[in-house]
């Protein structure tokens, strides 16, 4: 994992250092953006609800700002990157935390997009993070690209109303819009706690286990957002999801081979419905994501199939 960091900090730092202001960067995808952004000698914003959570997470080495007016529309910021957003899976769907979760999101792109009308120095690129919620619950069979509709359902509506904001952008200004799958990583996200059963002993499916789980480890994510950072080539919508989306009974089957433990325990849909409510759609529905776009442009993928995302993020 630290040889996969250093070279994603060495290709970040093969751009001109930059002004990057970044919102959602104490967050478990902000925290190593950061690192990697200040380890290549960018300069970087944080606009975060909490500064001195920032200022102890970065050692100081991040200006944060807690509103956007602290930011003077004469100042030169070179590029946006927006993953701020309460964690979606951070307790049951009711409508109070559907309302925490639409605008702690929109609200943010809102106040970004008041700061950029105004900015005398405009950034080149906006990149915003969505997620495949946004093409909703879908059979397995069915392959989804870029073009493919929205669905239905509380996650979907979330994700167009995050793209519908950040759609009126400033002229000039490049947006890529990021459909991001499950990220896998050792340190934080959906995995450890995944795996946790597992490691346990008691690892076993969800559901039906024919659900697709698309994903994609941290290390291409960051590489994907800092080839967005520094390609202009790079603009409209493309889903950050490895090749190799899967269902969940192989994942479960694979998680158990790379720890050594048995996969043995399923864990009724009827069962994660009744205890998460809508929540539960995160484990037991899913669809079949493509990074069609990604592939056309090229992007190597480092990590392309789950046993090697596996192997990375569970070595130890």
């Amino acid at each position: 994992m630290a040889n996969a960091n250093k070279q994603a900090a060495e290709q970040i730092s093969d751009a001109r250092p930059r002004t990057i202001l970044v919102s959602g960067g104490t967050g478990f995808v902000g925290r190593a953006l950061i690192k990697q952004l200040l380890a290549a000698g960018h300069k970087v914003i944080v606009l975060t609800r909490d500064p001195d959570k920032a200022n102890v997470l970065f050692n100081g080495a991040v200006r944060s700002i807690r509103n956007i007016t602290q930011l003077a529309s004469e100042e030169a910021v070179d590029a946006i990157v927006s993953l701020a957003g309460a964690s979606i899976a951070g307790g049951w769907w009711t409508a109070r935390r559907q309302t925490l979760l639409v605008d702690s999101r929109v609200n943010t792109i809102t106040a970004l997009q008041s700061w950029l009308a105004r900015a005398t120095h405009k950034p080149a690129v906006w990149i915003q993070a969505s997620a495949i919620g946004y093409y909703g619950v879908r059979p397995a069979s069915e392959a989804l690209d870029e073009h493919s509709a929205a669905g239905q359902g509380f996650a979907s509506r979330l994700c167009q109303r995050v793209e519908e904001a950040v759609a009126p952008i400033a002229s000039g200004v490049r947006l890529v819009t990021l459909r991001i799958g499950l990220v896998f990583d050792a340190n934080g996200g959906a995995l450890p706690q995944l795996v946790l059963p597992f490691r346990l002993g008691v690892g076993g499916r969800m559901g039906s286990g024919q659900q697709i789980i698309s994903w994609i480890h941290l290390d291409d994510l960051l590489r994907i957002i800092e080839r967005a950072l520094g390609d202009h080539t790079v603009v409209g919508t493309y889903n950050a999801v490895a090749p190799d989306a899967v269902a969940q009974a192989d994942f479960a089957r694979a998680v158990g081979r790379q720890l050594r433990r048995p996969v043995w325990l399923p864990v009724p849909a009827l069962l994660l419905r009744s205890a998460l409510g809508e929540l539960a759609q995160l484990f037991v529905d899913g669809q079949r994501v493509l990074p069609t776009r990604l592939q056309t442009a090229g992007f190597a993928f480092r990590y392309g199939t789950l046993d090697a995302a596996l192997a990375a993020a569970l070595a130890g």
